[in-house]
Order: structure tokens, then sequence, then C-alpha cells
């Protein structure tokens, strides 16, 4: 069977990257590109790539590219990262006590349309056993307070180190994880925030929403950074609401988006199709 891979690029723009990068895969392993799209910022001057292609060459592993890439990224002053399509991502999520994410995700996992292995489910609430066991996913309890959260973000990240965890989904956890967790998984968790940031941010985004009278709410999918919700942007999406709406209307709505832009997020992170650079992403279709 031939290999999958995907390979991201970015670097800065100039002519003849097209055909340098596609010459060498056709050339060096006799790939077939199956998928290729492109990225320029006009405004720094970045070219963004996402190539994915499939190969019959037994050469073609991680090591080997490397060697035989280095000499065309370094012409090109490229930064760039190749994955192949197996084993699949170990996932965590994080959760409090709202729900709606986490069965979504559940359900979309069970579906087969997140591929990874959803290895377990944290939270400091009982709230999400029924749900990790009826999906017969490892469920850990870890309740926290202001005493004792240092142990248990060290008991945290020990669970993850053990089950070798690629990615970090916070659906609706509702702690601010420390500088020291964060930098542990860089640009390896993605939390939902429920309003259309920058707008909006903190703990009760509805609430505050309501209060200034908005005719339009949103949900925010984001890379966790050390700075609480300045990390970059994957997915927003909003919906209408007018004066009849009360609270309570505004947190349902809401919930619908929440649950879209993290499934979202979480595909395309899982596919490799999100690069990251100065604080924003480039999504890849």
């Amino acid at each position: 069977m031939p290999k999958t891979a995907v390979l991201l690029i970015d670097c800065p723009d100039r002519k003849g990257l097209v055909a340098a990068i596609a010459n060498f895969l056709v050339q060096q392993y006799d790939a077939n590109i199956l998928n290729a799209d492109q990225h320029q910022d006009v405004e720094l001057g970045l070219f963004f790539m996402r190539i994915e292609f499939a190969t019959d060459d037994t050469l073609c592993d991680e090591s080997h590219f490397h060697a035989a890439f280095a000499p065309l990224a370094e012409r090109f002053k490229m930064n760039w990262r190749l994955t192949f399509a197996t084993p699949p991502q170990n996932v965590a999520i994080f959760v409090s006590h709202y729900l709606h994410c986490l069965a979504d995700l559940l359900h979309r996992h069970q579906t087969g349309e997140l591929s990874c292995n959803l290895a377990l489910i944290i939270s400091n609430h009982e709230a999400a056993r029924p749900l990790a066991d009826f999906h017969k996913i490892p469920f850990h309890y870890l309740p926290l307070t202001a005493a004792n959260k240092t142990q248990v973000e060290e008991q945290q990240l020990a669970l993850l180190s053990a089950n070798s965890i690629d990615m970090v989904v916070l659906a609706r956890y509702m702690q601010v994880l420390s500088a020291e967790f964060v930098r542990a998984y860089p640009q390896r968790i993605i939390n939902v925030h429920h309003s259309f940031l920058p707008a909006f941010t903190g703990a009760r985004p509805y609430h505050a929403a309501f209060a200034r009278g908005v005719k339009l709410i949103g949900a925010t999918s984001h890379y966790v950074t050390e700075i609480l919700d300045e990390g970059p942007i994957i997915e927003q999406d909003v919906t209408r609401v007018s004066q009849n709406d009360q609270l309570p209307d505004l947190i349902q709505k809401g919930r619908d988006l929440e649950r879209l832009v993290l499934s979202r997020a979480v595909r395309w992170h899982l596919n490799y199709r999100i690069l990251s650079y100065a604080n924003k992403t480039v999504i890849f279709a």
C-alpha cells in the first residue's frame, strides 16, 4: 500500500516555490500529489502551502525525507513539517460541567468524522462520567481548587504523558491553564470560547452580550496561549439575535455555535490543515 503524508510549509514568498516543491516530490519519491493548497500573505510577504501526497517509495520516511529535503528548505528559508497519515493522533478532552461540546465530539468520533484515538477525558466535575462510560473512554475526575491547582495540573500532565497525548481539547473546561501547562503543548491545545472574540472575553460573555444588546452573538475556537483568550483564532461563527431573545435564548443559540466551531477546529487540526503564524492561522480547505 502506498504511504500518504502531509507536508506543511511556510517561508518568504518568491517565484518558483510551487514548482520546486512539486518537482522534488515527483523526482525524489515518484509521488502522486493528492491535494495541494497555498496562500500568500501579501502584507508580510509570506507563502504557505499544504501538500498531501502518496508514494510507493519504501525509502520515504521521516529521516530520509528530512535529509533529502533539507537543501531545498534551506534555499527557500522554509519552515516545514512532514506528517504521515498513520498512526492516528492521541487526544485528551478536558471538560467541566457543561457537556454539550463533549457530547458532540464523542458522537462525531463514534461516527468516524474525527479520525483520532480518544485516549481519556479529564474533568473537575463528575457530570461527564456517564457520557465517558457510555463511549468507553477512560474518565479521570480531578477536583480542582485554588489551593490544589498546581498539584492537579501535575496529575493532568502525568496522565497526558502516560497516554502519549498529541492534542488537548478544552470542551468548555472552565479553568485557566497555567503558563507551564500551555508551554508543554504549544499549538496543541484547542479551546472554545463562548463569544465572537475579541468581543466579550472572560467567563460570562453571554451575560455581557445580553446587557449590551448586541444583534449578533458568536463562538470562537482558538489555540491556547499563555495570555487568556488571545491565542490564534481557528474558527468563528455567528447567529442573529433580537430584542425578543432573553438570556437563556442567547445561551442556547450560542451553545449550538460552540459545538460547530470546536468540532471544525479539532477536525482541521487532526487533518493537518492549520498553519499558525503571527498570532493568526491559515486554514487549508
